[in-house]
């Protein structure tokens, strides 16, 4: 799933729990739970239009300069699925008032946090490695004159500089 499609659906979570909240609160006559309902709706409104601002969809990153694509870690995918059940399990326990939904939520929450970030540290680090590999592989093919063996390692080049720039607009995103 992607990054997009599941902040999409923690935003739809977040607005109908915040509405439920919302609702409990105005029946019981608690102010303060209608208040934090009305708090968790607008959440979901935010990351709703926040996740459609973004040009990236799906697992592929591409670049509409020069045509060229990577895909994405797998961890990258599977930690943002998991925080959207995360926070889903989350805001269910919250509502519910079952204190171990609530803690295995923020739990998964967490662990896909962390996966996330791990998948982009390694598309980092390859994206890099795929830019230098391909620059120098560049200069050494124009040297010898192989004009297919440098066309190769553009290719390389551009890979890698799609996939660098494709992770640095995720952490920047969640910064």
């Amino acid at each position: 799933m992607s990054s997009e499609n599941s902040s999409t659906l923690k935003s739809y979570v977040d607005q109908a729990t915040g509405l439920a909240q919302r609702a409990i609160g105005s029946l019981t006559g608690d102010a303060s739970t209608k208040n934090e309902g009305e708090a968790t709706r607008q959440e979901g409104k935010i990351e709703n239009a926040n996740s459609h601002t973004t040009a990236k969809l799906g697992p592929v990153t591409a670049d509409p300069n020069t045509g060229a694509t990577a895909t994405d870690h797998p961890k990258r995918t599977d930690g943002s699925w998991d925080q959207t059940l995360g926070s889903a399990k989350e805001s269910l326990g919250n509502l519910i008032g079952n204190e171990s939904l609530r803690k295995a939520g923020q739990e998964q929450n967490a662990a896909g946090k962390q996966a996330e970030a791990e998948g982009q540290l390694k598309d980092w680090g390859e994206g890099v490695k795929g830019r230098v590999e391909g620059g120098v592989g560049k200069v050494a093919a124009a040297v010898t004159g192989d004009e297919a063996e440098e066309q190769r390692y553009k290719e390389v080049h551009d890979t890698g500089k799609v996939q660098q720039r494709g992770a640095e607009a995720d952490i920047q995103k969640r910064a």
